[in-house]
């Protein structure tokens, strides 16, 4: 038999030696896994001996680990806003810098909310999770990632007030459909870019996803000329972009209609949410 203790040591040791950042950090979250103990525990078990299936369990994750595999896909879930999501490959892994759009979207009252490329669901079902008597709907070309999607809503208890549609943008809405919030985290990544990117998001994650191609401005073009035709009176658009993305994103706004235009930055001081509102019609 060996301990806990011990397997974190080698685990450590060979993800250091392949390159992993923090290699400290990702072995203790595969280590709680194989266990099946909150990492809060895992000091406490550190030093019993393991099981043979729990050491196979732990050689595996580290295994995926070394390819590059991302931590939340080989234990299934990842914390966003204060709570657990299920990720896998056919969804892009909620980050932390999308925590600011879900703050936007909660300074301000709504009761209706649409989520363009929702993938996991981590922002709209975030919005009612902490809005309990709003309602929501998103849409995404994956079914897959909209089966993820599905899963988070039971998960959190929303799905009575959610729906979700297979397509394209705003294509599955009826025409007279409006929101009082509109909400997008969609590829924004330039082709150039993608070859830049880290193992664990160019080969795991979803390139549907993360890029449209060429100068990544494509879905913002698409959504900034329709969003007006599907918000209510005072309504807002909110969009996650790339952090060079500021300038262009908001000039889209405007070209749309938009009067009130704010780019806001995350917790790093980098462009990360354009937010459009006071749309005047004809």
């Amino acid at each position: 038999m060996t301990t806990g203790a011990v397997l974190l040591a080698g685990a450590v040791a060979r993800l250091r030696e392949a390159g992993i950042d923090d290699p400290a950090r990702d072995a203790r979250v595969l280590l709680g896994f194989a266990l099946g103990v909150e990492r809060s525990r895992l000091t406490l078990v550190m030093h019993d001996d393991v099981t043979p299936d729990q050491a196979d369990a732990f050689e595996r994750a580290i295994e995926a680990r070394l390819k590059r595999q991302p931590v939340a896909q080989i234990v299934g879930q990842r914390a966003f806003y204060g709570r657990d999501f299920i990720v896998t490959p056919d969804v892009l892994d909620p980050r932390p810098d999308t925590e600011l759009l879900v703050d936007l979207a909660l300074s301000a009252p709504f009761e209706t909310v649409f989520d363009l490329g929702t993938g996991s669901g981590c922002i709209l079902l975030s919005l009612l999770a902490e809005r309990s008597a709003a309602i929501g709907q998103g849409v995404d070309l994956s079914e897959k990632a909209l089966d993820v999607a599905r899963r988070n809503a039971r998960k959190l208890g929303v799905q009575d007030r959610v729906t979700f549609y297979e397509g394209s943008w705003f294509a599955p809405l009826e025409a007279t459909t409006r929101f009082d919030l509109i909400v997008s985290n969609p590829p924004y990544i330039t082709q150039d870019e993608m070859a830049e990117l880290s193992p664990e998001v160019r080969t795991w994650e979803p390139h549907m996803a993360l890029t449209p191609g060429g100068d990544g401005l494509d879905a913002y073009r698409v959504i900034t000329q329709a969003a007006p035709d599907h918000l209510a009176m005072d309504g807002r658009l909110l969009l996650e972009i790339g952090h060079l993305q500021g300038d262009a994103v908001s000039a889209l706004c405007r070209s749309a209609g938009f009067s009130d235009v704010t780019v806001h930055q995350d917790l790093a001081g980098k462009d990360r949410v354009v937010a459009a509102s006071g749309f005047q019609w004809a």
